[in-house]
């Protein structure tokens, strides 16, 4: 028999074991293909001409390449693993190492480059679904338009081509290093057999968990003012980082077969079949899949941790927007305002003025400050003083204050006492308040120098007086009556020129979800591309593992076990193989989260569960379709 009948018998015998490799690779390809086209697709750019889409998706789908050769190299070692017997005979029978990486090779051209040609057929179509996502995400109103790009399809070949030489290498040294021996042994090197307790994993176990306790205790103190230098924060971040992977990886090489072993104790070893299973594979199989687990853990809970901070700017950016700008339309200049009101009154719109006096001076503020980080340069700051007139909620005597323009982002800076007093100073002359609280609403736009502190709302008298002492500024703010003509009044705005500052609410509201829509549709479309990855990762794991398991659902059958009863088992055992890891990385992301997400946005909950919400359903249709895979196993067995 010749190469070539040879190539052809092995891919018909080996149908069901090139599935999931097919698979892996038509998935790869249609995803790769489907991004690079948004890449060379011109509407992107032309559709938002502010959003440098193209360079940021080329830079992205970097990334993406080093994901999918990741990815398509370990399907490679996966499928190299459950051929090894197979290799094995071919070596026995005296076909010599470097024919049987020829039929390798053989038969992989043929594979690797059909699922190629099915994976970019159906990335063509796929591309038209991520351009319509990407349009309504950046709030563009063009229509999608499907569009082939050779230039994608040469880039996907090159790409493609190289991971295929570098999967080729990977076979080529496998076969050599491998004796016939190790490739009928293979299987069983994967288990690490462990009798009874050690002292050494019930140490690694219970570290693993005292690093991640530690890793999420000093994360909740990062922005409470416990490190109040650039070298102190980024020493705590480091330690963060280091805590909790190796805590990881410790939990998982210990922890997790340390607790199934207390379990199994416990109950004096009466078990139940479904116990069985699902301890059994806790205690033996977890353990050596440690390093795997490790990094699908960690790049779980990055991909959940950088969504949720996109999706919390993108979701934050009309209170954001509000927060900088407090009316529809702010201006400096008086006379740019009353141009501004001209050309509504010529369009028709209605609106309200809201004109703001303010001193800008140095307020002593030691006695109110409970605690601070060094980004507070004092006890003094400049800081904005207005009359408690321009504020609708707001009663102070002459001697009283309030602080208002306080938000979540300050406050992990800097927080205040229920009371105390504050000194405004001006000229030569002290002015001592009463500090009689904080609010949140926002009164000067952020184009002045002291809107980074909060305002300072005196009483009417005691601001006459201190107008008195330095000259007031004017803010200049515009609200428009009716909602629904604020993009009409924004337009107008835009067609005009105006002598100093200005800003449009909506505008800032709009551009930033269009930036920041791009940027977290590029995070989606990685972090959805690693959530498939390692899904199949987990999911080709548990079905090597199930039909190396097959042999035992016989020997249980005739114990006297049902069918149900070890499809029972099979769902404890799915339950834990992907709900453990899955667990670890949303706690680990909401750790992670937590301590920075106030830099991105006003809103958490919301945004973050959401994200939290999607990514667990996704998830767990791997494990789905795991739990599909051993029933037919099951059934197939008995």
């Amino acid at each position: 028999m010749n190469t070539g009948q040879l190539i052809m018998r092995n891919l018909r015998k080996n149908s069901k074991t090139y599935g999931l490799y097919i698979f892996s690779l038509t998935f790869s390809a249609a995803l790769y293909f489907a991004f690079v086209t948004l890449q060379y697709d011109p509407a992107l750019d032309e559709a938002a001409a502010s959003v440098k889409g193209a360079a940021a998706i080329r830079s992205a789908s970097v990334l993406l390449v080093a994901i999918i050769a990741i990815f398509l190299l370990y399907a490679n070692r996966l499928f190299l693993k459950r051929r090894s017997k197979e290799i094995g005979l071919f070596q026995l029978v005296g076909m010599r190492k470097g024919r049987i990486f020829g039929l390798l090779s053989g038969e992989n051209v043929l594979v690797y480059f059909g699922a190629l040609a099915v994976g970019v057929f159906i990335g063509f179509y796929l591309s038209k679904l991520a351009m319509v996502s990407l349009y309504s995400i950046i709030g563009v109103e063009t229509a999608a338009k499907l569009h082939f790009s050779g230039a994608a399809l040469t880039q996907t070949l090159l790409v493609f081509a190289a991971i295929y030489v570098l999967m080729m290498a990977f076979t080529y040294v496998y076969i050599r290093k491998q004796t016939i021996l190790s490739l009928f042994q293979i299987k069983a090197k994967t288990e690490t057999i462990t009798q009874g307790f050690r002292a050494f994993e019930i140490a690694v176990g219970i570290l693993g968990i005292v690093l991640i306790g530690f890793g999420y205790w000093l994360s909740s103190k990062l922005f409470e003012g416990q490190f109040v230098t650039q070298s102190e924060l980024f020493l705590a971040m480091t330690t963060i980082l280091a805590a909790c992977i190796i805590g990881t990886l410790l939990f998982y090489k210990g922890t997790v077969s340390f607790v199934a072993k207390v379990i199994r104790r416990k109950k004096d070893g009466y078990l139940n079949i479904r116990e069985v299973m699902s301890l059994s594979s806790l205690m033996f199989r977890m353990k050596s899949n440690a390093v795997l687990l490790t990094v699908i853990t960690t790049v779980s809970a990055l991909a959940i941790g950088l969504l949720s901070l996109s999706y919390i700017t993108y979701y934050s950016a009309e209170k954001s927007a509000q927060q900088w700008v407090p009316t529809d339309f702010a201006f400096v200049s008086g006379e740019d305002a009353e141009a501004f009101k001209i050309k509504l009154d010529h369009i028709g719109v209605d609106y309200q003025e809201r004109t703001t006096e303010f001193i800008q001076g140095n307020v002593n503020i030691e006695e109110i400050i409970a605690s601070s980080t060094e980004m507070m340069t004092g006890t003094v700051e400049e800081m904005a003083i207005t009359s408690a007139a321009y504020m609708t909620d707001v009663h102070v005597s002459t001697d009283e204050a309030v602080l208002t323009g306080y938000n979540d982002l300050l406050q992990r800076f800097v927080t205040f006492k229920e009371e105390g007093d504050i000194a405004i100073e001006l000229g030569e002359e002290t002015i001592s308040q009463q500090y009689r609280g904080l609010k949140k609403e926002f009164v000067i736009p952020y184009f002045y120098p002291s809107s980074g502190m909060p305002t300072v709302v005196v009483n009417e008298e005691t601001f006459a007086s201190l107008k008195k002492q330095q000259e007031a500024e004017k803010s200049y703010g515009i609200d428009i009556v009716e909602e629904s003509a604020v993009v009409e009044a924004n337009t107008a705005y835009q067609e005009m020129d105006f002598h100093e500052q200005s800003e449009s609410q909506w505008a800032m509201a709009t551009n930033q979800k269009a930036h920041m829509g791009l940027y977290m549709f590029i995070v989606a479309f990685l972090g959805l591309t690693f959530l498939i990855t390692s899904g199949c990762i987990l999911y080709f794991k548990q079905v090597d593992e199930t039909e190396g398991e097959k042999h035992n659902y016989t020997i249980l059958r005739k114990l006297g076990f049902n069918r149900r009863q070890l499809e029972k088992g099979s769902y404890a055992k799915q339950l834990f193989a992907f709900g453990i890891p899955l667990l670890l990385g949303l706690s680990h992301s909401y750790f992670a989260v937590q301590s920075g997400w106030f830099f991105f946005g006003g809103e958490l909950w919301t945004p973050m569960l959401l994200v939290m919400a999607v990514y667990t359903a996704l998830y767990s249709i791997f494990a789905l379709l795991s739990v599909w895979h051993t029933k037919k196993v099951i059934k197939e067995a008995l």
